[in-house]
């Protein structure tokens, strides 16, 4: 008798500058295991980089306390979501000038979601950043660009 397929798999990922490649990594693993294609991989691989260099540079966690990444796959879609231990935050894309070096992140995101959100952590406190794309990058109905602020 097969196993049933993992909808949904979470990560527990040490909080420093590695941590974006650790994700992308697992990210990969999964995706693969999943048999996900290869344009919604790469457009989730990106997602979740900026997602986790924003928990890295700006959670205001407290010191010592890791990421969160949690993979999921339902409905057609494929969710990255990043969970760290700082307070939730207004979240909204930013117009950067053509000189910043930094600034472009939740931009990033919104362009490319189908929908993306924060929503708080249950136990232990902190917030939960998540975004959507599509499971197969040719037919159906979802689309990118989709916002939704909330779980």
């Amino acid at each position: 008798m097969p196993l049933p397929q993992h909808t949904e798999v979470f990560h527990v990922v040490p909080r420093g500058p590695r941590a974006p490649g650790r994700a992308r990594a697992l990210l990969r693993g999964q995706f693969t295991e999943w048999d996900i294609g290869t344009d919604p991989t790469d457009t989730a691989e990106l997602l979740l980089s900026e997602l986790v260099t924003n928990a890295v540079r700006h959670a205001r966690a407290p010191h010592g306390r890791d990421i969160g990444v949690r993979l999921a796959r339902y409905d057609g879609l494929v969710r990255v979501e990043v969970s760290d231990a700082g307070p939730p935050a207004p979240l909204a894309p930013r117009a950067a000038d053509a000189q910043d070096e930094r600034g472009r992140g939740l931009a990033i995101i919104a362009a490319l979601a189908v929908r993306w959100g924060q929503c708080p952590r249950g136990a232990g406190g902190g917030k939960a950043v998540w975004a959507e794309v599509a499971e197969r990058s040719s037919g159906g109905s979802v689309k990118p660009g989709g916002s939704g602020r909330t779980s």
